[in-house]
């Protein structure tokens, strides 16, 4: 099983995340031989590159999941340093492997599988490893999903989005969520006030203030912690509907409706 800074049986010993900007994180995947690194979303290219010189490690890969430039900021220098192959959507500067749904992608002999993702941008994609027969799966969304959170909705509808996270509701529950931002406490705290009967919900924020408390990340999340106590993945429960019918001040249609009421309320909070 792949656990993050622990050996693992994937020919991807570690995964680290680089903090970077006030609360982003650059995903770090470090080759079984330790020579060799892939990054996802280098908004930044100062911490990607002091880290890779403390380790002697070579960029071969970049994985892109949008266009925003806290994620696509360091693209240039890095491509100049190390000229890596760059995988991602397409209409970003810099990319050379355009990337759309179904497509797959192999990083150290891991296949990873792009989902087109649009709400948050309309060019957003994710990377799905399934894990095999006796891994983790590892899931890496960008701003699409977040530890009890979802990305707001820049470009795309709540239509889309919803959408857009019900391809990740359906990956297994253990699949860890590798998202791009420690927005955890803050997304709990707004969840805690959209569902305040969640016990699970309860239990987790004591969890994460725990971590935070000690400078470690929240993250990676798991599939089956997301859907348990992410209000935005529970848009289909008796709960969230009438949260959103109170807010809202009259009956809600269906989930699409939900979302709406629930995103617009956390963008506000």
């Amino acid at each position: 099983m792949l656990r993050t800074d622990q050996e693992s049986q994937f020919m991807i010993s570690q995964i680290h995340p680089l903090p970077a900007f006030r609360d982003n994180y650059i995903w770090t995947l470090i080759d079984s031989a330790g020579s060799s690194a892939c990054v996802v979303d280098p908004g930044d290219a100062a911490p990607v590159m002091k880290f890779l010189a403390a380790g002697s490690l070579h960029l071969s890969d970049i994985l892109i999941t949008h266009h925003h430039m806290d994620h696509t900021g360091g693209l240039r220098e890095l491509i100049d340093m190390y000229r890596p192959r760059v995988f991602g959507p397409a209409d970003i500067p810099g990319i050379d492997i355009l990337l759309s749904e179904g497509d797959r992608v192999e990083v150290f002999g891991v296949d990873f599988c792009v989902f087109e993702v649009p709400g948050h941008t309309l060019d957003h994609i994710a990377y799905f490893h399934d894990g095999g027969h006796h891994d983790t799966p590892i899931l890496f969304c960008g701003d699409t999903l977040f530890a009890a959170g979802c990305g707001r909705l820049f470009e795309g509808t709540p239509a889309q989005m919803l959408e857009s996270l019900r391809k990740l509701m359906v990956l297994p529950p253990e699949t860890a969520v590798h998202c791009t931002h420690e927005y955890t406490l803050a997304n709990l705290a707004f969840a805690a006030v959209a569902d305040p009967a969640n016990p699970e919900l309860q239990s987790r924020i004591g969890i994460e203030q725990g971590k935070r408390d000690i400078g470690r990340p929240t993250l990676p999340s798991t599939i089956g912690i997301e859907l348990a106590t992410n209000p935005f993945l529970r848009c289909g429960s008796p709960e969230l509907a009438a949260s959103a019918r109170k807010r809202l001040g009259r009956p809600v249609m269906d989930e699409t409706e939900v979302f709406a009421a629930i995103r617009q309320w956390k963008d506000q909070f």
